[in-house]
């Protein structure tokens, strides 16, 4: 059997998070003035970097002023999560049988380090991922592949023998386009949307090592 390797987006495969990131979101856009809705959320924010939807959102801003922005949204949404957040169902089942198999992985995710450092953290996982690439490691965010093409690259592994597990559409563009087999969890959209996926799963429970190697054969 090839070697292979595991890259995990986080929000909405790590933790279902993203209806804690849309409360946040609508609260904190309409703060700002904007009212939008879970179609807008769905097409101009997730899966893309702070600087990308706030510029997107509100034109060209100075530096410190985006990240201040990106900063107040993400301590919002740790507020209200932090209470409810978990790992998502059967993951470190998952991730422990991914060390029995000795399978490497990496995580690749467009939020900041300190949602990064907040989510493993809570969830007791930060012990399985030595590779991390957040939203500090790229000048493209997704569907660009940068960012499954540096996991890659960190894995020492070509992209061809690398699976992805995204939630989000851009994701899902983005490992394909980065040449990778691409699992689909129904976190954020249904089965339907993802049915371009090599493989969908509701949870971690569906997936075997058998199902993985298939995958890569």
């Amino acid at each position: 059997m090839a070697k292979f390797a595991i890259i995990f987006d986080m929000d909405g495969v790590i933790v279902d998070s993203n209806p804690y990131h849309k409360v946040a979101l609508k609260q904190f856009c309409k703060k700002c003035g904007f009212e939008l809705t879970d179609e807008q959320l769905l097409q101009k924010i997730y899966g893309r970097t702070n600087r990308e939807w706030i510029t997107n959102l509100m034109g060209t801003l100075p530096e410190e002023k985006i990240l201040a922005y990106a900063e107040e949204k993400e301590s919002l949404y740790r507020h209200i999560f932090a209470n409810d957040i978990k790992p998502f169902k059967g993951l470190i089942d998952f991730l422990d049988r991914l060390d029995q198999h000795q399978i490497a992985r990496a995580i690749g995710t467009s939020a900041p380090q300190s949602n990064v450092e907040f989510t493993l953290s809570k969830t007791k996982t930060s012990r399985y991922f030595n590779i991390i690439l957040n939203d500090t490691s790229i000048t493209h965010s997704k569907p660009h592949p940068e960012i499954y093409l540096k996991a890659a690259k960190a894995l020492g592994l070509p992209n061809s023998q690398c699976i992805v597990i995204e939630d989000s559409l851009s994701g899902v563009e983005a490992g394909h386009a980065a040449g990778s087999k691409v699992i689909g969890i129904t976190t954020t959209h249904s089965r339907k949307e993802l049915a371009h996926t090599d493989l969908v799963i509701d949870d971690f429970e569906e997936l075997s090592i058998g199902k993985l190697e298939d995958l890569i054969k």
